[in-house]
């Protein structure tokens, strides 16, 4: 299982990728794999403001309907609209071309309480 090194994750499979005062947010290869094949992403809007730990997005697999929570607080400034037209880009690139969307971080130390890799490495075996 892939589980990136310059990656934070919750508990709930998500991640997030944290560069400067902005956090790029997406699934884990693990919960899109327990998902199965994605078959449609509802974006938040852009200027959404986020709350750590609260749904923030809902993605519809054929198998189950997931909330997506916020692994940090913030205001959504990007949505991967290409997610619209390819969904399953979430399953075939999880941590690139499946990202679900990006924040401006309103509390930066919100990200120290995320797993490490390592952490979600345990969680997951």
């Amino acid at each position: 299982m892939n589980v990136p090194k310059n990656l934070r994750y919750t508990k709930e499979h998500e991640w997030a990728l944290i560069e400067g005062k902005t956090a790029t947010i997406g699934i884990t290869e693990y919960a899109q794999g327990e998902l199965g094949d994605i078959v449609f992403v509802q974006l938040p809007s852009i200027g959404q403001k986020i709350e750590q730990m609260k749904a923030c997005a809902n993605i519809e697999a054929v198998k189950a309907v997931s909330d997506l929570f916020a692994p940090v607080s913030g205001s959504v400034t990007a949505v991967n609209n290409d997610l619209e037209s390819d969904p399953q880009l979430i399953n075939k690139d999880p941590y690139g071309k499946g990202w679900i969307l990006k924040v401006e971080l309103s509390n930066p130390k919100e990200a120290d309480s995320l797993l490490s890799p390592d952490d979600y490495q345990t969680l997951i075996h």
